[in-house]
């Protein structure tokens, strides 16, 4: 049994957190009297429970009477008071605009009368009345922030701290803006005595441990995104006017503004918001934000914009492919083998991957040594070590920056001459101004080498217009050379590619009254890095992310849903059965 630890009465105490009242903002009683239209009021007894760890919550509560004490509690059996709320505070934080479960504990101290706003109202609440709106999103966003910190309410993951399984989790969860927190079986006693009870065998992990008890063998991203309830419920029971294919920069600024203008939307993204953009450690020349802001933290505040203007996220869920049969009135979006998802029109903004070089063997060091992004997680594992950084793009520049702050050194290699035909000139000034970056120019790596199933411990590069080759001990490789389109799962579709794999649009005939943004198929727009021509910059994808929405209203305008295409693309949908 959890041993709880009463939490003293911190209402007009002195805060003991930076931006204590804005996390827990006092409404006034004229505040609170604007709120009541969008909720009901609810009776609790001492020690009732309001909301717990894991299971669904019902809404934002505003506390009229009484006092609600809120715990964080993990599947080890941990409670620990975060602060006790009174009268005029509300209980929250991001993910009930949603309908996510909760990721603390609410438990009455007294008698408590509260008024109950579920997350549609909350939504609306949040439009409705602006400047109230303003300070209820920003103490639920600092909320979330606080609890990642902490790693309150999120799963405890148990393996060995540097193991491919254990990073690979922390990248997915960190990157969806989840709290968590990891237990090394090797430093820490508890873990041992966890592993021991639950994964006696080396191959039953890493173990994800819940809130509820439940632990999860050989865990997966899939496995935790289904006991999180990450994927939004009901996608199936309806048809959505566009359906909006990769949620980053991109495809989130379609989702805010189809959503704001009153479309139905729905967001798909088969591992986590923010793309490219998402695991960028500062970008710095984004309008707006002279001192640079953190790639996480700015697609972190769209998708959380998103959702408060009711776009639904079906996130992780890839879309395997992508029906056209009746695209005359809705698009079918397989997404497992059970019945597809409905949509009016589609937004393609799946974006780009970085290529996997022919570099013998490569895969075989995935996630031991070789990385594809430069998150605080990478830094850490390599601070102190000399690395290599392979790319020449902005996303490159940004990772060394980044990186430089944290390592030795940074062996960043190019194939080409010089930095100015593919990079912003202040990340080249920065590159050159840190003492650490050493730019290498005309040069590739040509082999790693290192133990089977093991860390990465040796590469070897061929350096210069003399080709000379060298080899270092070197553990970490950064990789972000070239890009290639995510478009395989439009196989099959009328959607035209060039030769390099990116959508082509704008090239319908204009009798359709086609968008610059349109594909070859009418309700089919393609917009940011997976669109032939596009500007790779994060402004430009959020450019079209915006622009695109005049041309879906006019697309829907123009094929209306008539009782009969409605009655056909249900048909489509029982056609396959559910999984």
């Amino acid at each position: 049994m959890a041993q709880e630890t009463v939490l003293p009465n911190a209402t007009g105490a002195s805060p003991l957190m930076p931006r204590y009242d804005q996390i827990f903002p006092t409404l006034t009683p004229g505040e609170i009297d604007r709120l009541r239209p969008y909720g009901t009021i609810r009776h609790y007894e001492d020690r009732d429970t309001l909301f717990e760890t894991g299971e669904a919550s019902c809404g934002l509560f505003v506390i009229l009477a009484g006092h609600v004490a809120i715990t964080q509690r993990d599947g080890l059996g941990h409670v620990v008071p975060i602060v006790e709320e009174g009268p005029g505070q509300f209980l929250a934080e991001v993910g009930q605009l949603s309908g996510r479960p909760a990721l603390v504990d609410g438990r009455a101290l007294g008698a408590v009368d509260v008024l109950l706003i579920p997350p549609d109202h909350l939504r609306r609440l949040l439009i409705g009345e602006a400047d109230l709106g303003e300070r209820i999103t920003r103490a639920l966003i600092l909320r979330r922030v606080n609890l990642i910190q902490s790693g309150a309410g999120g799963p405890v993951l148990v393996g060995p701290a540097t193991s491919n399984s254990i990073l690979r989790l922390q990248n997915f969860l960190t990157r969806n803006g989840l709290p968590h927190h990891v237990l090394d079986p090797s430093a820490d006693p508890e873990a041992g005595d966890v592993v021991a009870r639950y994964a006696p065998a080396a191959e039953d992990l890493p173990l994800a441990i819940f809130a509820d008890g439940t632990v999860i063998r050989q865990a997966t991203e899939e496995a935790i995104a289904a006991k999180l309830g990450m994927i939004a419920s009901g996608a199936r029971d309806r048809i959505y006017d566009v359906a909006i294919v990769g949620a980053g920069p991109a495809g989130l600024a379609t989702a805010v503004y189809a959503a704001s203008e009153g479309l139905s939307v729905l967001v798909f993204d088969e591992r986590a918001y923010g793309g490219q953009a998402g695991a960028s450690a500062r970008i710095e020349n984004y309008l707006g934000f002279p001192t640079g802001i953190a790639g996480q933290a700015l697609t972190g505040r769209a998708y959380v914009q998103a959702q408060k203007f009711g776009a639904e996220m079906m996130i992780p869920c890839p879309v395997k492919s992508l029906d056209c049969t009746n695209a005359s009135s809705t698009f079918a979006l397989v997404i497992d083998d059970g019945a597809p998802v409905c949509a009016r029109s589609v937004v393609v903004a799946t974006g780009a991957r970085y290529r996997r070089p022919d570099i013998p063997p490569l895969a075989t060091f995935e996630g031991r040594g070789v990385w594809y992004w430069a998150s605080p997680i990478e830094a850490q594992l390599c601070a102190g070590q000399d690395v290599i950084l392979v790319g020449g793009g902005n996303s490159a520049g940004q990772a060394a920056v980044f990186l430089s702050g944290h390592v030795k050194s940074v062996k960043m290699m190019i194939r080409g001459d010089d930095l100015a035909d593919s990079m912003s000139r202040y990340l080249i000034d920065r590159i050159a101004a840190a003492s650490n970056i050493q730019l290498m120019r005309r040069t590739e790596i040509i082999g790693l080498s290192g133990q089977p199933e093991a860390w990465l411990e040796r590469v070897r590069w061929r350096e210069g217009r003399d080709g000379a080759e060298t080899e270092a001990d070197i553990r970490n490789v950064f990789l972000f050379i070239g890009a290639d389109p995510a478009t395989g799962w439009l196989a099959g579709c009328d959607v035209t590619i060039d030769k390099a794999g990116f959508i082509l649009t704008g090239e319908t005939p204009a009798k359709t009254g086609a968008s610059p943004l349109q594909s070859s198929m009418p309700g089919v727009f393609a917009v940011g890095d997976v669109r032939s021509g596009s500007v790779k910059r994060v402004g430009g994808a959020i450019g079209e992310g915006a622009q695109v929405v005049a041309a879906i209203h006019r697309y829907l305008a123009d094929h209306p849903m008539t009782p009969m295409a409605q009655e056909s693309a249900l048909a489509m949908r029982e056609s396959r059965p559910e999984p």
